[in-house]
């Protein structure tokens, strides 16, 4: 072809056009072997005041969410699909239900209204007669598309590896070849609360390096389980908050201080979650921030919510995500963003601060 050109070319051009030329042969013809630049996987932590919905965005464009917040008037819903709209979704391609409480279910049948869910996942039929409704919200959504998921399976979000390591009180099972986990010789354990938050799927979201722990309101027992006598999970890039911060009976130190997350996201509510009273007391807790912050190596905590219940242990104010009480909430939301060689950010959407980080 450049024997052609300078055939039919006898005149100099002007290097200005050469140049130009040149420009738009590379940019509208770039190298054959040149690699296609891949999306991010991105989780969105959607503010539901202290209930939990989790939007995750796979590189591939597919969608997973991991709980649908509250009932209140379609609050929740609203803010949920507002999101997936952020995100450029037309449908959720995969629901999962942790458990049947009204801070979880509550906002899936008006959520269903409003953008399709191809498939539902939850741990199974058991139910306590208080929490009949939840299921039942759950089941006129799901019902005909649903799949009850067992530990090891895995939900099939396209370019990311989702495992089941909680379901129906069921764990991951113990690895072969691991030393014991030193932490357990001193560490404490509590009684079992349930069953309701010992049964719920609990999940780790794996891409490259990258591991995200989601496990609901798993309780502080089975916390231990997974921490002692070994480790089953090892470490972790980021943990989402058990319990939305309320840590009197979830994260165990035994657990948090093995797993050792770089990031923990509390998807707390101004008044539930982080610094609530411990059962029976009326005090704010104080200890709940602290445990948090005391873990090895952590680089960052980002809270849903500036928690009014004990306004002097809360994380950095740019990296809370909403400051006023629910009546004037706007409802902004913490977005993750990572690359496929571990590299992410964490983003506030009120203010637009971030913050890098790499995946150990």
């Amino acid at each position: 072809m450049s024997r052609r050109v300078a055939r039919y070319t006898p005149m100099r051009l002007p290097k200005t056009a050469v140049l130009s030329t040149l420009f738009l042969v590379i940019f509208f013809f770039p190298p054959g072997n040149a690699p296609a630049q891949s999306r991010s996987l991105d989780i969105y932590w959607i503010d539901v005041e202290g209930g939990a919905a989790t939007l995750i965005v796979s590189p591939s464009g597919e969608s997973l969410l991991y709980d649908a917040g509250w009932e209140v008037g379609d609050r929740d819903a609203k803010r949920i699909f507002a999101a997936a709209q952020q995100a450029g979704l037309k449908k959720i391609d995969y629901f999962v239900l942790s458990h049947f409480h009204a801070d979880h279910a509550g906002g899936i049948p008006a959520l269903a209204k409003l953008i399709p869910i191809d498939r539902c996942f939850d741990r199974g039929d058991f139910i306590e007669p208080a929490n009949q409704r939840w299921r039942d919200a759950y089941l006129s959504a799901c019902a005909n598309k649903r799949t009850i998921v067992k530990v090891g399976d895995k939900i099939p979000l396209k370019g990311v590896q989702v495992d089941v390591i909680a379901s129906n009180g069921q764990l991951l099972p113990q690895p072969g070849g691991r030393a014991p986990n030193p932490l357990c010789a001193t560490a404490e354990n509590r009684p079992p609360e349930g069953p309701e938050n010992q049964f719920m799927v609990g999940a780790l979201v794996t891409y490259g390096k990258f591991k995200f722990l989601d496990l609901a309101d798993l309780d502080w027992e089975k916390e231990m389980e997974l921490a002692c006598p070994v480790n089953r999970l090892g470490e972790v890039t980021m943990w989402q908050a058990g319990r939305h911060g309320a840590l009197e009976g979830a994260g165990a130190p035994g657990f948090l201080y093995s797993v050792k997350p770089q990031v923990v996201i509390v998807n707390n509510g101004p008044r539930k979650g982080l610094g609530g009273p411990p059962p029976g007391a009326q005090k704010a807790s104080t200890v709940h921030y602290d445990r948090i912050a005391k873990t090895p190596g952590i680089e960052g905590i980002w809270q849903g919510h500036l928690s009014l219940l004990d306004r002097d242990h809360n994380t950095a104010q740019d990296m809370i995500a909403n400051l006023e009480d629910t009546a004037d909430c706007k409802g902004h939301w913490i977005k993750a963003s990572v690359a496929q060689d571990g590299k992410f950010s964490v983003t506030n959407s009120r203010n637009g601060f971030t913050k890098n980080y790499m995946a150990r």
